[in-house]
């Protein structure tokens, strides 16, 4: 009995016990609190790509993503002619393009997704993507080329337009400041062709037989230019007629320069009668100066008179036609208006500088242009201060009398200025 008693423990060493006993649980319950939440903690990141079982984590697939391909940079705007400007509230409509590519964004959960990917799978992305780039750049390059190809190909020639009247023609104005007109080209124009009678009546006749070949034979009470393409004239006339079934009388001449055949790019000026309409908008030359320090196109704010897209006997190589450009302009009066009277143009007609601001200013071709302006159109080509004639007229015929020698009222440039011609002279319109 006195053994067992010896073995008895005190009160005091039991409560510390339970004590001690009591810390250990809290102790072990916030240890395992922990755990919990770091496990859960783990399983969410791992549900983000992968899902967890058995120790091993397997990829979740993701759905591909296609890679982001920049937009192309538009395609040029066909360029203006060499030293051409417009003014700058003048701009070309925008239109589209066939299949131009356009960047689509990535959904938001797929950029989410490819944000970090395995280093593993870092690899095979960036092969898929050069994979994706190559298979797409061949359709992308296609598109592009067919939408250069499109911006280079030639325009289709404008269908003709019902002349609209002039002022002349509305009101039955008498004529006689139409004849007057004579003296105001002898004032004006410094570069002159006296034409004999026979030959001024010649050339009438042929206005007139050229004008009933393309159906406008009763054209009058208006003025129409004329151009000799032939090598051995080179001459620009205006004529008029009061009214259908008189002759047409010239009122003034002047040297030309036309096509020049015999060197590439060069074409044989196109006969015909040319129509003068908006539609083929004229421009004005900004007289700047090219590689061989030539103004192409002469001095500044010289109008150049566009009409469209003609077919011109080639030049060069075998010959045969192709689409042109036709215009008439003047050209650097200081290194080519000495040659006008000879052929030296691509297939334009060159016409001296006062030449060209006699037409600009009293309208004689500006019929069709004077009748959008009163429509409210914008014709911003037209100046605030030109004075056009009530006989404006709508046509440009060109002809070839095919003479065999020089006559004595049309001589072509001399000797000592052919021998001045400049270099690179062959290289402007």
């Amino acid at each position: 009995m006195q053994q067992a008693g010896k073995n008895k423990a005190s009160f005091g060493t039991k409560f510390y016990a339970g004590v001690a006993a009591g810390a250990l649980l809290s102790i072990a319950a916030a240890a395992y609190g922990q755990q919990a939440e770091s496990g859960a903690s783990g399983a969410s990141a791992a549900s983000s790509s992968g899902a967890v079982a058995q120790g091993s984590v397997t990829a979740v697939p993701v759905m591909p993503v296609a890679p982001v391909r920049p937009a192309p940079p538009a395609p040029p705007a066909p360029p203006m002619p060499s030293g051409a400007s417009i003014p700058p509230s003048a701009s070309a409509p925008e239109r589209a393009l066939p299949a131009m590519p356009v960047p689509v964004p990535m959904p938001a959960p797929a950029q989410a997704a490819s944000a970090k990917p395995a280093s593993a799978a870092s690899g095979a992305s960036a092969a898929s993507e050069a994979s994706a780039a190559s298979e797409a750049s061949a359709p992308g390059e296609a598109s592009a080329a067919s939408a250069a190809s499109e911006a280079q190909a030639p325009e289709v020639p404008l269908p003709p337009e019902p002349p609209e009247p002039n002022l002349a023609q509305r009101t039955g104005m008498q004529p006689a400041g139409a004849f007057a007109m004579r003296q105001t080209y002898a004032k004006e124009i410094d570069r002159r062709l006296t034409v004999p009678a026979s030959d001024q009546a010649a050339y009438g006749r042929l206005l007139q037989h050229t004008l009933d070949a393309d159906g406008h034979g009763d054209l009058a009470n208006e003025f129409v230019v004329l151009v000799d393409r032939s090598a051995n004239v080179q001459a620009i006339f205006v004529y008029f007629r009061a009214k259908p079934g008189d002759a047409w009388s010239m009122i003034g001449a002047s040297p030309v320069s036309t096509g020049r055949p015999g060197s590439y790019d060069h074409f044989v000026t196109p006969l015909g009668v040319f129509q003068h309409v908006p539609g083929n908008m004229d421009f004005r030359a900004e007289g700047t100066l090219n590689e061989f320090k030539i103004r192409g196109y002469g001095a500044r704010d010289m109008r150049i008179y566009d009409f469209g897209w003609a077919d011109g006997e080639r030049g060069w190589g075998h010959g045969g036609k192709s689409p042109m450009r036709f215009q008439m302009h003047a050209t650097d009066p200081e290194k080519l208006e000495p040659l006008l009277g000879m052929r030296h143009s691509k297939g334009c007609v060159r016409i001296p500088s006062a030449l060209n601001t006699f037409f600009d200013h009293h309208g004689i071709l500006d019929a069709q242009y004077e009748a959008r302006a009163a429509e409210g159109q914008s014709m911003w080509v037209l100046k605030a201060t030109r004075k056009t004639t009530p006989w404006a007229g709508h046509y440009l015929v060109v002809v070839d009398t095919g003479r065999q020698s020089r006559p004595a009222w049309s001589p072509g440039p001399g000797r000592a200025v052919r021998a001045r011609i400049p270099a690179g002279a062959d290289t402007v319109d």
